[in-house]
């Protein structure tokens, strides 16, 4: 019998009658924002559940950022490490030390362009393609860009065939992108996400952890 088994068995016994307990694995960390979104690590790999490295509608930034975040807690058991991660992320979207790649979102259309009653950034970044000749319908998957201006979120998202990397907004990506990806991760260890964001605030973040 392995040792798992073993393990297994020797919790049951403990058990009120007819309850028993199923192997599922053996993690050596984890970390729980909540009930449904967690990562854990076994055998030196990450298992991620309802977090952002699983959805497409991410700017790869906010993935790679969370990625180094969720090593640096679970593999190295760093959470300084994992604090610099973000101020250094943040400092270079700021700073425009960025590749237009990483800022590019990506969403499908779930129908044609024109059959949308509501506005979302994708659809209109779609209906600006179809204005420069490029064919777009349904299925369609729409890469674009949020770039400076001071209309609405959705009027500024630009396909990323006519985005430059000079007039991405930086704000958007730090507040509306990697924010609310590690922000979740930094508050379930006891950190705001205003502590992160604001410089005069960022030293206690060393102190803290």
């Amino acid at each position: 019998m392995e040792q798992k088994d073993l393990f297994l068995e020797a919790i049951n016994k403990k058990l009120p009658a007819g309850m028993e307990l199923e192997y599922e694995g053996f993690y050596q960390r984890g970390f729980f924002v909540t009930k449904k979104r967690y990562a854990l690590i076994e055998d030196d790999a990450i298992i991620v559940k309802g977090l952002e490295l699983v959805r497409r509608d991410w700017a790869p930034i906010t993935k790679k950022t969370q990625q180094k975040v969720l090593t640096a807690i679970l593999k190295e058991a760093s959470p300084q490490k994992a604090a610099k991660i973000i101020k250094d992320v943040i400092d270079n979207i700021r700073k425009g030390n960025v590749m237009l790649e990483d800022l590019v979102i990506h969403t499908q259309l779930t129908k044609n362009p024109r059959e949308y009653s509501q506005m979302a950034p994708h659809v209109l970044a779609a209906k600006k393609a179809i204005e420069k000749g490029r064919k777009v319908g349904r299925g369609s998957i729409i890469r674009y860009v949020v770039v400076k201006g001071r209309e609405p979120i959705s009027k500024r998202a630009i396909p990323i065939e006519d985005a430059d990397i000079s007039n991405y907004d930086p704000n958007y990506y730090i507040e509306n992108q990697v924010l609310p990806a590690v922000g979740r991760i930094i508050e379930a260890l006891g950190y705001s996400e205003q502590e992160i964001l604001h410089k005069e605030k960022q030293s206690s973040l060393d102190a803290f952890f």
